[in-house]
Order: structure tokens, then sequence, then C-alpha cells
């Protein structure tokens, strides 16, 4: 699995998520799906690792004062599409003001990522940019990246919805959607982490619990998939109902990433 991952210099959680076995007997191409944190912070050797890549469509799921707060860096002569969203404009993102007010414990943040994802699949900027990334999927030749800020949690669960699509096993999509916690060193980058948290909190958090908030865990991702189910009965009615994923998109698809 950990072949998976690509290392930059400071570009974080960078990986394939292709290359996995699908329930129809084929397997996803590898250096067609790609996802990763945001990139800011990039190196010129980064830049020069990304324009290899060719990559054709970017899809940013941060919110617009994410954006403005860590402005992407692209290749020079970067030709492919962005999708972004300003459909949150309004207010800080909630793990911000989570890490502001609440208390930074391991068992606080597991209840904040645990009714964060449950809410995740329904935000409106989610559906719209599932939505054009699902069409861009259909359409386009080219790679794709997905990112957010730490690549783990919007990142992780369109990724998984992909692998869902595409008849990746759940093993699988579950192990993909687990190796954040290989990809990113959490206890090394832990105490900075916990120094950063204080400079706008004023509050001092224990290693377990950004640890514990850094990375992902099986039960979020589940609570996720059980609120799609209570509200669509599937995840393949949601991709449709919700998404706009039909038969002959879900095809498309099918066709252009299965080897």
């Amino acid at each position: 699995m950990t072949s998976r991952i690509h290392v930059f210099d400071a570009l974080d959680n960078f990986r394939d998520y292709g290359g996995y076995d699908t329930a129809a007997g084929r397997t996803l191409k590898t250096g067609q799906l790609f996802r990763s944190a945001h990139q800011a912070s990039v190196s010129e050797a980064d830049l020069a690792r990304l324009a290899a890549l060719d990559i054709g469509t970017v899809v940013d799921l941060r919110r617009p004062v994410e954006r403005r707060r860590q402005p992407s860096r692209r290749p020079a002569g970067f030709s492919g599409q962005v999708f972004e969203s300003d459909l949150d404009e309004a207010g800080e993102a909630p793990h911000i003001t989570f890490l502001k007010t609440a208390d930074l414990t391991p068992e606080s943040g597991r209840r904040f990522m645990t009714e964060t994802y449950r809410e995740l699949p329904f935000a409106p900027a989610h559906i719209d940019l599932f939505a054009r990334y699902f069409r861009a999927l259909g359409e386009s030749d080219r790679p794709v990246l997905i990112h957010c800020a730490a690549g783990k949690d919007r990142t992780g669960m369109l990724a998984a919805l992909t692998h869902h699509l595409l008849g990746v096993s759940r093993d699988d999509l579950i192990e993909d959607y687990l190796l954040t916690n290989v990809a990113v060193d959490l206890a090394g980058r832990a105490p900075a982490i916990a120094e950063q948290l204080k400079g706008f909190t004023g509050r001092t958090a224990s290693h377990d619990a950004v640890v514990a908030f850094m990375g992902v865990e099986e039960a979020y991702l589940d609570a996720a998939i059980g609120s799609i189910k209570a509200r669509h009965g599937s995840i393949d009615a949601y991709l449709e109902q919700a998404l706009g994923v039909d038969d002959s998109l879900r095809a498309r698809i099918q066709e252009r990433l299965a080897a």
C-alpha cells in the first residue's frame, strides 16, 4: 500500500487511489486518480513533479476562506480545469470553530469528526463539487486530483464514493481511506501542530488529542455511509439522486478507469 504514496518536499498525503481490483474482474488504472492535501506550500521541485503527472482536473474541496488563507500553487503552463465552490462562503470552517471552542481531547475530537461525517455528504458545496467531479471522470481522459486542506476527510469521502461506484471491495475502500494514517507522520508532526493550535486558540492540546484529530478512523466513514443510507436508501441511490450519476455516466466512468 505504501507504494501508492508519492513523496513531495512540501505536499502532504499525495496518493494514487487507482490500481484496485473491481467486482467485475477488472483493475483500476494507475496514474489517473490522485488525492492529496493542499498545494499552498509546494516547492519548485514539487511543481515539476506535479507537471509531470499531466493532471487535467483539480477538485479543490476547501471553503473559500481556506483557499484565501492558503492559495494553491500550480505548475507553469498548467492547462487543466479547477473546480471550486463558493456555496459555503459564510463563516469559518467547522473544524476551526471546534478547535477554538471545544475541549481538545481524543474523545471530543472523535465525537466532532463523527458528527461532521454524518453531514459531510449533504453540504451544498460538496454536492456541487462531487457532481462536477464525477461528470469530469466521464468526460475527460486526463488524470484528476482531488484535495481539501489535509486530504483526509472531504477528500477521503469522495475517494470512497469513487471506489464504490467502480466496484472496489469494501476492504480495499477502507484500506485506502485509512492510508492517511501511514502517509502522514501523525506522531512526528503532532508537537508542531499542537504549537500552531496554541497560537490561535491560546490552549494546549494533548499529544493524543492532536494525533486523533489529524488521523482518520473507519467509524468516521461508516457514519457518513450510514447517513447516506438513511436519507437515500443506498450509496448508489445517493450517487444518482444527489450527484446525477446515472447509468450512462457510471458506464463511461467505469470504461475509462477500469483496465
